[in-house]
């Protein structure tokens, strides 16, 4: 069996063009419908350490029922995913990695969010924790067992996907086709903790419709805004209740919210002095494994219904944008403790634990039936942040925990 040291050594080697690497992928401005660039630089680096195959997109995938709408009218023609495999043997157990390309834009204030630098250990710049820095360690990993000259039993799989970050329509097109694997590690920043559970979240948009009149007759009229601070103010109440009732649910009990609810854009209006006509609201709420997203999409709605008033009840409607289910791995799984021990011995002070967030581990775990983790180096405090920023040696943690684990799961080919 191939030492932890080995391997550490190994990853150490690979260390200064991991970084070359993961440097050139955020020069990369991969936000959301322009990832195609970044994704023929991943299909050319990676082509000496797997085999790449391009998984064309198309605009039929629109019509998916798992389809997150965030950006109406993008275009898929001429746009991929990209599966890596590295074969194995045939005789062991398969794992599947995966991560996105696709970055949020660049933050109010953000400096140079394309142009990345590194400063103390820690390469700065949009996309460095989330999740480049994620696909940079599957690199190191690959490159750590190939320099080695390790073949293992099982194959590796790697989905590099589009679109996460509205929504996980890359991976869900990934699943459509039907992968197996005898298990999944799903690549975010995590701090190097082992994510056995994630939250589910469901984004929603509300439209009020009001009646418009000169200020002042203002009694006369029907205030969309009012209306739209009402609905606000219901979404609260509920997630109030919904919170106290999801306590007592392992893993997530130690946040004291690991489930909240934000209103992040909110338009009504075009005049001082006249009640607005209408005014929409857009946001997010998450939830924890005694839900699903159909209860908690209908429990919303009727949250809204009861609490409105007779015109509010009547000129409203109520559309959801964006919708994960929660995953869970059970309590001792060997996926779980596995990856738990090689973590530890690459050097991470790792644990079990939750992620508060939603990601595209639901679509492995819950559709395919695939047990699926979620681990990665990067803490998600810097994801989407002015200041977005990775350590490279979590970054060469997050490798040797990998490549380690790689040779346990699925074993040498000898």
């Amino acid at each position: 069996m191939l030492r932890s040291d080995q391997i550490r050594a190994a990853v150490h080697t690979a260390a200064a063009d991991a970084e070359r690497f993961l440097c050139g992928l955020i020069r990369f401005p991969s936000t959301p419908g322009a990832e195609q660039e970044a994704m023929e630089y991943l299909a050319a680096r990676f082509a000496g350490l797997a085999e790449v195959e391009r998984v064309p997109l198309a605009n039929n995938l629109r019509d998916d029922p798992e389809y997150s709408g965030l950006i109406p009218g993008i275009d898929y023609t001429g746009r991929c995913n990209l599966r890596l495999r590295v074969p194995g043997a045939g005789v062991g157990r398969s794992l599947l990695l995966n991560t996105h390309v696709d970055v949020v834009p660049a933050s109010d204030g953000h400096q140079r969010p394309f142009d990345p630098r590194v400063e103390g250990g820690r390469v700065i710049g949009r996309g460095a924790c989330d999740a480049k820095g994620q696909v940079a360690a599957i690199y190191a990993a690959l490159a750590a067992l190939r320099s080695l000259g390790i073949k293992l039993a099982g194959d590796v799989l790697v989905h590099l996907v589009v679109e996460e970050e509205v929504g996980g329509n890359g991976t869900a097109a990934m699943v459509r086709r039907g992968e197996r694997a005898d298990a999944c590690i799903v690549m975010e920043p995590t701090a190097l903790q082992v994510m056995t559970a994630t939250r589910g979240a469901v984004w929603f948009r509300v439209r009020c419709t009001g009646k418009s009149i000169h200020g002042g007759r203002a009694t006369e009229g029907v205030s969309a805004l009012d209306s739209a601070v009402r609905v606000i103010e219901l979404l609260k109440n509920y997630h109030a209740r919904l919170l106290g009732a999801s306590r007592g649910i392992p893993l997530f009990d130690r946040y004291p919210n690991p489930m909240p609810v934000l209103v992040g854009k909110l338009e009504a209006g075009n005049w001082p002095s006249m009640a607005p006509a209408s005014a929409v609201l857009e946001g997010m709420l998450g939830f924890l494994p005694n839900r699903t997203r159909e209860q908690v999409m209908e429990e919303i709605r009727q949250a809204i219904l009861d609490g409105a008033d007779p015109w509010l009840r009547e000129h409203f409607t109520l559309e959801f944008l964006y919708r994960h289910d929660c995953h869970v791995l059970p309590a001792g799984h060997p996926l779980g403790e596995g990856l738990l021990a090689c973590a530890r011995e690459a050097g991470a002070a790792a644990e079990i634990s939750a992620m508060t967030a939603s990601c595209d581990a639901c679509f492995y775990h819950n559709q395919l039936g695939i047990p699926t983790v979620v681990f990665g180096p990067g803490d998600l405090r810097f994801a989407h942040a002015p200041d977005e920023q990775i350590a490279l040696e979590d970054v060469a943690t997050a490798a040797a925990a990998l490549a380690g684990f790689m040779t346990r799961w699925s074993g040498p080919a000898d």
